[in-house]
């Protein structure tokens, strides 16, 4: 494995960090202390994203992406990750890869818009009582004739407000197994404005300001077949073939997050005296910073690793949640110690350190909690041994 960049990737890493420096960070302030990121910015930032050629860029050259392979697209990744989560998530919009198993119909009209600008779609799959039991959902489809009805409820859904449509997970029967009865799930695209299917304000997050969640409703929403992703009953085997790398994003934009911090309490000890010199000549500071930026390196190195191998086809779920778990946890104790390092400026808001510090927590939850992931790395381990 080469660790250094190509020129392409140093370019890359160049724009979006430049872009993100001069588009996105002067609007931070505005959308933490709001909670709302006003439409016509959306469309301001996202026409220049469009113009860097940054927009859609996870997407295949031959719908209009840039067609990045794994490690130059999670550098891209990292560089977005610096910035408020709705700013970068929302204006340089990258659609769910997921969209890329539909057939050509549904490309059409649902991942090429989305490419376009024109909407955003948002992936519907936890419930209130199915988190990191999916098999536990609740919310079904039946059949009748040509059409499925969907009932139930999701919530947490990812900026659903602004999406034209939801790609729905959804049980539709049950098998038996060695293990007891186990629920098929299949994927749906439902269209908001679907009778039945109503979108209904989420709760209020202390991570993410600006970036909303919402509950999804439905009551005898009616789809037809043709709105299934991928085949009857296999909607997992959709999710696990095309959102296997999302763990992966999570680290990337953490690695990003993280080696903001990081910067902010360099030079903070740098240039910060006390007691007649610089915070940084203490030790109680200066190995604060080396820790830092140990526990950064080995993150950023399991990520990559796991990014080359996703692109030579080896990887194994264990790679990637190793890199999610570790750069998850790395980002919150960054954050904490360049608060630390801060004292109580570190909790004002006139520095994004208190944002990272808050948006950091979620990241150990969602794309799987670190239990999960953690459970995913010792089954890898233990299953060849027949535990």
């Amino acid at each position: 494995m080469d660790f250094g960049l190509t020129e392409e990737q140093k370019m890359i890493v160049e724009t979006t960090r430049a872009f993100v420096e001069t588009e996105l960070y002067p609007h931070e302030q505005a959308v933490e202390r709001s909670n709302h990121l006003p439409l016509e910015l959306i469309r301001e930032i996202q026409q220049k994203a469009m113009a860097a050629g940054l927009y859609a860029a996870n997407m295949p050259e031959e719908v209009g992406g840039a067609g990045l392979d794994t490690l130059t697209w999670l550098l891209y990744e990292k560089e977005l990750g610096r910035a408020n989560y709705a700013l970068h998530w929302t204006c340089v919009a990258r659609p769910s890869n997921i969209l890329l198993a539909g057939n050509a119909e549904q490309r059409e009209q649902y991942l090429m818009p989305c490419i376009r600008g024109e909407t955003w779609d948002c992936l519907a799959m936890t419930e209130p009582g199915a988190g990191s039991d999916l098999r536990g959902m609740k919310a079904t489809a039946r059949q009748d004739g040509d059409d499925w009805v969907l009932n139930g409820t999701k919530h947490f859904i990812s900026h659903a407000d602004m999406a034209g449509f939801a790609i729905v997970f959804v049980a539709t029967g049950e098998e038996d197994t060695p293990r007891g009865p186990k629920k098929k799930i299949t994927a749906f695209f439902v269209d908001k404005g679907t009778p039945g299917f109503t979108v209904r304000d989420g709760y209020r997050n202390v991570s993410h300001r600006g970036y909303t969640n919402a509950v999804l409703e439905f009551d005898d929403c009616r789809v037809n077949k043709r709105q299934i992703l991928g085949d009857v009953h296999k909607g997992f085997e959709v999710a696990n073939s095309w959102l296997g790398a999302t763990r992966l994003q999570v680290a990337s934009t953490c690695l990003g997050r993280a080696e903001r911090a990081l910067g902010h309490a360099l030079t903070y000890a740098a240039e910060r005296k006390q007691f007649g010199q610089q915070i940084g000549k203490f030790q109680g500071i200066s190995f604060k910073l080396a820790d830092m930026a140990m526990e950064l390196k080995a993150a950023e190195l399991l990520t990559r690793e796991a990014a080359w191998k996703y692109d030579q086809g080896t990887v194994t779920e264990a790679d990637m949640s190793m890199a999610k778990l570790k750069a998850t946890e790395v980002l919150a104790m960054v954050a904490d110690e360049a608060i630390q390092i801060h004292g109580g400026m570190g909790l004002m808001d006139e520095l994004p350190l208190e944002r990272i510090w808050r948006d950091s927590r979620v990241e150990r939850i969602w794309e799987g909690t670190s239990e999960i992931q953690r459970h995913i790395i010792s089954r890898e381990l233990l299953r060849p041994l027949g535990a």
